[in-house]
């Protein structure tokens, strides 16, 4: 996979920073790593902000593929899965109505634990895997 030649668009929550900085540091190198893309960082207030981050890059200036990172911890309501429903209802109407990739890594943990393990610790880096299906998808499509 060559990113060479592409622009990335990498929409990061600032909410759970902790967890989400760790995400962008494995995007952006897994990105480096497979080429020399262009690549902008967005940051936004939570996860609840992307969609609206994602059509405004879009309508600025159309990426080669949107990675959209972030960290929605379960809580004691259904807020967080409302939240987590509802955000990536909106990011898969815009994939699909734009042909645009937008990478899906917006964890959803029960604790930061979890979203730690999957920042990096024991179960890999979630936005080094979101950076991977960018750059696969935004091959796929530009093919296509």
């Amino acid at each position: 996979m060559d990113a060479s030649g592409k622009r990335f668009v990498v929409i990061v929550s600032r909410w759970n920073e902790l967890v989400t900085s760790a995400l962008l540091s494995g995007a952006l190198d897994e990105l480096a790593r497979h080429g020399e893309p262009e690549v902008e960082v967005i940051h936004v207030p939570g996860a609840w902000e992307i969609p609206a981050a994602a059509s405004a890059a879009i309508e600025k200036k159309p990426p080669s593929a949107i990675l959209a990172l972030g960290c929605i911890l379960q809580g004691e309501t259904p807020h967080a899965g409302n939240l987590a429903a509802e955000v990536g209802s909106a990011l898969m109407r815009m994939q699909v109505e734009k042909h645009l990739p937008i990478a899906w890594g917006i964890l959803t943990p029960d604790s930061v634990e979890q979203a730690l393990d999957r920042a990096g610790l024991k179960h890999g880096n979630k936005g080094r895997e979101a950076a991977l299906a960018a750059i696969e998808m935004a091959d796929l499509l530009g093919r296509l």
